[in-house]
């Protein structure tokens, strides 16, 4: 019977809608402040905006609660200015916020957040939380100053940059660098990647990729972006591209666009600069100091050789002096040690003819002492057969015809026995 009677008094969609509707009202205060991210967010015609506001777990992940956000267009044209002006961006998908909210409950179209003021400071907050936590982080692994260690080539000529191939900051990077006054030349390649939203992350690492393959070919890395918004830059607060950065084999420079604000980027890299033109001033500036070493070093050594040349003119013209006197003095000693060995050969040959003519006078006298005629006149003959003197009789045969020599005369036998 209770089925029946409770069948009996059923409640239609719009009539329980309107039930939940007053109950909220009813229950909860007018006005609430509550947290969360944008999943997606759009203005809308007539000028609202509708979003919707999401909640995720520890890790990040999962949703564990949705809600539908509107903020009318009467409200919307204030919060947008203003937000606008605290923050530098408009709101947007991925972005925390803190809104101040009326909870709403529409017969037709369900539950809703009318937004009624947005916390600009939280989301400056909430972005400036997670880029400490991720600094603290690259702390805590020890690699945080590793890129700002590595040494500077002493050229810094090829540059691969990393940039949105349609931003303004890349086109003002290339004319400054490579339209110089200095007529210093540089090697640009860009590897393109999306420089804001949700892809940031991956594609800068890809870029970075492609570059590590090729390291041979470059000297450094530098990563641009033009203007933009301040929470833009939460696009750059990633602790896996930090890392990579932070431990890149070249040194990597960056010109995000913000003066005021330092992404983890800008911390992890060589040297970051503020805009993309400030880095490549920064590069014509170290390319003119190693010109200028070394155009120092070429007039140092050209005036070292032109006094190393003085020098020897110098040393040469004093040798020149000198010279006809060091001649001279060679050319006595010379003249001396002729004159004395002429003396010496002078003596020594007298001494030779002496001794020569001595042992000529020798040879004379006993020469004369062996003439024949001496003998012959101290009493002796000579008996000649023919031209040969005869010394010995059997040098004889019967028939010879002697000749017999004396002193004075000859006669003449003949040979019988």
């Amino acid at each position: 019977m209770s089925n029946n009677y409770e069948l009996n008094n059923a409640l239609s969609l719009y009539e329980l809608n309107n039930m939940v509707s007053q109950l909220i009202e009813q229950t909860l205060p007018d006005e609430v402040w509550v947290t969360g991210e944008m999943a997606e967010g759009r203005p809308a015609s007539g000028g609202h905006f509708y979003g919707e506001l999401v909640q995720k777990d520890a890790r990040g992940v999962n949703i564990i609660a949705r809600a539908r956000i509107i903020i009318w267009a009467r409200n919307y044209n204030m919060l947008r200015v203003r937000f606008a002006r605290e923050t530098g961006t408009e709101l947007r998908a991925g972005m925390k916020v803190q809104l101040l909210v009326r909870v709403t409950f529409h017969e037709q179209y369900g539950y809703s957040l009318n937004v009624l003021d947005v916390d600009s400071s939280y989301t400056l907050g909430d972005m400036a939380r997670r880029r400490q936590e991720i600094l603290r982080q690259l702390e805590e692994d020890g690699i945080i100053d590793d890129n700002r260690t590595l040494p500077l080539p002493t050229l810094l000529q090829r540059i691969a940059v990393i940039s949105s191939d349609k931003a303004a900051g890349y086109g003002d990077f290339c004319d400054q660098l490579l339209c110089n006054d200095y007529g210093l030349r540089f090697h640009v390649q860009l590897f393109p990647a999306i420089m804001q939203g949700t892809r940031v992350e991956e594609t800068i690492l890809a870029a970075l990729d492609s570059i590590a393959a090729q390291e041979d070919r470059w000297d450094a890395v530098v990563i641009i972006r033009g203007g933009g918004a301040v929470t833009d830059l939460s696009d750059f607060d990633s602790y896996p591209l930090a890392a990579a950065i932070a431990q890149f084999p070249l040194p990597v420079f960056t010109g995000i666009g913000h003066d005021r604000d330092e992404t983890v980027l800008d911390r992890v890299a060589h040297r970051a600069l503020k805009t993309p033109t400030a880095v490549a001033a920064f590069l014509l500036d170290h390319q003119c100091a190693h010109l200028s070493r070394l155009l120092d070093l070429q007039q140092r050594l050209t005036q070292a050789a032109l006094r190393r040349l003085e020098r020897e003119k110098q040393r040469l013209e004093n040798l020149s002096g000198t010279l006809p006197m060091a001649f001279g003095r060679v050319r006595e000693r010379q003249e001396h040690r002729l004159e004395t060995l002429r003396n010496r050969l002078q003596s020594a040959i007298l001494l030779k003819l002496e001794r020569e003519r001595h042992r000529l006078q020798l040879m004379e006298q006993r020469t004369n002492s062996l003439d024949p005629s001496l003998l012959l006149k101290r009493g002796y003959s000579m008996t000649m057969v023919g031209d040969r003197i005869i010394t010995d009789a059997n040098q004889l045969q019967p028939g010879d015809v002697l000749t017999t020599r004396f002193a004075n005369g000859a006669v003449t036998s003949t040979v019988n026995s």
